[in-house]
């Protein structure tokens, strides 16, 4: 597929970072994840680092203004000059307009692909989601438990629980999605393509792939 800016957009848990990876496996095409990138950021002893620790805690969003710095600065490194995969950005118009003025400098088209999963579903999914800490491997203790209770299957590691998948914190962070990011969705329109993301991860992979290749064929027309 020809290169372009891949938007993963949907609510926290809906796999995105799933998806992400998948597509990045296909087109060789870095995945972006801002939320990776911010985790590594809020370890480091610095003022911005207290100040992303402290907002991530509360469930609440980074401001546009570092999001968009974050952004440009790691979509500036060659390996993106194919195209890339964004999970977790834009989650505002401000940061889509932002998205869309790079597009521009870039030449490059944007399409969004809105994973779509009910809120009852999600708040099981992030409760449930433990992390490894060494590999960042993915677990959940209601639908994908490690076989050792605590410690990752692929490196031994320890799991954690990240403090924004405590249920007090999920609830805020849906909130703030359904506020400031749900938006997105009549601001880029038809434009959008929907999957289920309630699907099998599989399938919800088959499904992006078709309708970006379905998307991208009809512009070739």
């Amino acid at each position: 597929m020809e290169g372009c800016i891949v938007v993963l957009l949907g609510p926290p848990g809906s796999g995105k970072g799933t998806q992400g990876k998948l597509l990045q496996d296909m087109f060789d095409w870095p995945q972006i994840s801002t939320g990776d990138i911010l985790r590594d950021m809020s370890k480091s002893d610095t003022p911005l680092g207290s100040h992303i620790r402290e907002v991530q805690a509360s469930g609440n969003l980074v401001s546009d203004q570092v999001l968009a710095q974050v952004v440009r600065e790691r979509t500036s490194k060659s390996d993106c000059k194919e195209g890339f995969i964004l999970d977790g950005y834009p989650r505002t118009i401000k940061q889509a307009q932002d998205l869309e003025q790079l597009a521009r400098e870039k030449s490059k088209a944007v399409r969004v692909v809105a994973v779509d999963v009910e809120e009852e579903v999600l708040f099981n999914r992030l409760t449930g989601r433990r992390s490894c800490t060494s590999c960042r491997e993915i677990y959940n203790v209601y639908l994908k438990p490690p076989i050792r209770e605590g410690y990752c299957d692929k490196c031994g590691s320890a799991l954690m629980q990240r403090e924004d998948d405590k249920p007090e914190v999920i609830k805020n962070r849906l909130e703030a999605y359904r506020k400031n990011t749900s938006p997105l969705w009549d601001y880029f329109g038809s434009d959008i393509i929907v999957v289920d993301g309630q699907n099998p991860p599989e399938q919800v992979f088959e499904d992006i792939v078709k309708q970006l290749e379905e998307v991208v064929a009809g512009d070739n027309h």
